[in-house]
């Protein structure tokens, strides 16, 4: 089977609207909502504060959440942020879930400690502390600029190396290749900060940055495999055969070189721990959109180019 890249090059890039729409209208919804003013909710990594995590041998409804949040609330404790983890019970004893209680920071042995184990103990049947991490809010503010510089550090150099080895269109569709992956990741945990609470830590900035050379490194390919058709073809051939040309002959390479990446992500997903389970996802989204972005969205731009001129 053959792929047209260039009859259907349109529709792929209708395809990336609507992949992308959801997620940036998400960001700036919670860059408005959110007293961070960050596109993504950010955990205690980087606004500094406290997260107890309580296992416990029951599940936990939304109502049943209410009412924990409630009661800590009347027990003094300030704009708790409740999260349910489900466990694999066999794996974790008879615990169903863990409550992940996020709030300010706090003080080893404090008194609010002990209220907030209070709550937990007089809501659930017998709870086990599982684990406590502190981050304070100098050393968040310190965490989340120097992740931003990171990043911001990584996509510069890349943008340079792309200038330096491709000619202009073929850097800029790739540059737009990293825009387009890193806008969809980040706008689908931006969607699941908003409706699951979901929150985005150090290991999130991680999985954007190995995202971003995944990406880049199958773009280079594909263009790598157009530029050396063109020195033999390009007289016989028109840019797009070009193209689909050599996107047919990269495919097979791309898909299995992506679906082995993914199925080793997918284990790690549904059999690795709960802590690791967020930057998995994140490595998983990042991965499927950066193959269909070289293979689609960046192709078709280029396509577009070289017919205009």
């Amino acid at each position: 089977m053959r792929l047209d890249i260039v009859k259907h090059k349109f529709i792929y890039l209708a395809i990336s609207a609507i992949l992308l729409i959801p997620g940036i209208i998400a960001m700036v919804y919670s860059m408005i909502t959110y007293d961070t003013h960050t596109p993504v909710k950010v955990g205690i990594d980087y606004t500094g504060g406290t997260t107890l995590q309580y296992g416990v041998r029951e599940g936990i409804s939304n109502n049943k959440l209410s009412e924990v949040r409630s009661s800590l609330e009347k027990n003094g404790v300030d704009k708790p942020v409740l999260q349910v983890i489900n466990v694999n019970s066999k794996e974790n004893n008879d615990l169903k879930a863990i409550l992940s209680i996020r709030t300010k920071f706090i003080e080893e042995n404090s008194k609010d400690l002990e209220n907030i184990t209070k709550v937990v103990n007089s809501e659930f049947q017998q709870p086990e502390l599982v684990q406590v991490s502190s981050v304070g809010p100098t050393l968040g503010k310190e965490l989340f600029k120097n992740s931003m510089i990171a990043l911001t550090l990584a996509l510069l150099g890349i943008i340079a190396y792309l200038t330096f080895r491709f000619q202009f269109d073929y850097a800029l569709a790739a540059i737009l290749g990293l825009m387009h992956d890193t806008i969809f990741v980040v706008g689908v945990f931006s969607i699941l900060g908003l409706v699951y609470g979901v929150q985005i830590d150090a290991l999130f900035v991680t999985a954007l940055l190995t995202v971003i050379g995944f990406s880049v490194h199958d773009t280079i390919v594909v263009f790598d495999r157009v530029r050396e058709n063109l020195k033999y073809y390009s007289k016989k051939m028109t840019f797009g055969e070009i193209m689909n040309a050599s996107i047919n002959q990269t495919l097979t390479r791309s898909i299995n070189t992506s679906l082995t990446t993914l199925i080793t992500l997918a284990s790690l997903y549904f059999f690795g721990g709960v802590t690791t389970k967020d930057f998995v996802l994140a490595m998983i989204l990042g991965i499927a959109i950066g193959t269909y972005s070289s293979i689609f969205f960046c192709s078709s731009l280029i396509e577009i180019w070289e017919d205009k001129k």
